[in-house]
């Protein structure tokens, strides 16, 4: 491990770019700040934990670059006390921040290697609002719902239907969308005559697999 005042040194750092890169929640900020980056990345990686950039973790998957997950997580709008749904766990570290924030967070992983570390993870460091399922978001967690978020952390070519039938009225959800031509970090907001999609941002994220890519019935 690094020693613990170039881990302080680092994180503000990191905190300082993600303020002029647009980050303007302070309870985002605070959030990213208290959780340990350098427990969810590899350990040849944990001098680079605080890099504004993604990084590779088991599975052939990632870990989301800083900025990213601040923003998701902000675009989420929480307020405390929500209950929210997370696809694709991970290292469990988008997972860490959203459990900083509100009341639940129940989140679903494909990769049933990535799924069990991430859980022990988030055990070992004494997250205890986050339950993980081992599974393919695409259908969600009925039994939980419903649910005022939901994230998804992985790159799908549409809106999955069941998660939308999962959100509460007027609850957010924040994923980046296949357009085919590039990758968009869409919010998705849903009203009584249907979802209201707000385009934010290029992303690029590893697909989402599973169900949500067999053809539309």
């Amino acid at each position: 491990m690094p020693p613990a005042a170039d881990v302080a040194r680092a994180r503000a750092r990191l905190l300082d770019e993600l303020r002029l890169e647009g980050i303007r929640d302070a309870r985002v900020l605070d959030a990213v700040g208290r959780v340990p980056r350098e427990a969810f990345v590899r350990p040849e990686d944990r001098g680079r934990a605080y890099d504004n950039h993604a990084l590779p973790i088991a599975a052939g998957q990632t870990i989301s670059q800083p900025y990213v997950v601040a923003l998701m997580t902000e675009l989420l709008e929480l307020r405390g006390g929500e209950r929210v749904l997370e696809v694709g766990t991970g290292s469990g570290y988008q997972a860490a921040v959203l459990a900083a924030l509100v009341r639940d967070v129940y989140s679903i992983e494909i990769e049933p290697t990535l799924a069990d570390t991430a859980r022990q993870r988030l055990q070992r460091l004494g997250i205890g609002n986050v339950q993980v399922r081992t599974g393919d978001g695409f259908f969600g967690w009925p039994e939980a719902a419903p649910f005022d978020a939901v994230i998804i952390t992985a790159t799908a070519p549409r809106v999955p239907e069941r998660l939308v039938e999962q959100l509460k009225p007027d609850g957010r959800l924040v994923m980046p969308l296949d357009e085919g031509y590039q990758q968009t970090l869409i919010r998705a907001r849903k009203r009584p005559d249907g979802l209201v999609i707000e385009r934010v941002a290029g992303v690029l994220f590893v697909p989402m697999v599973g169900a949500v890519r067999r053809p539309t019935p």
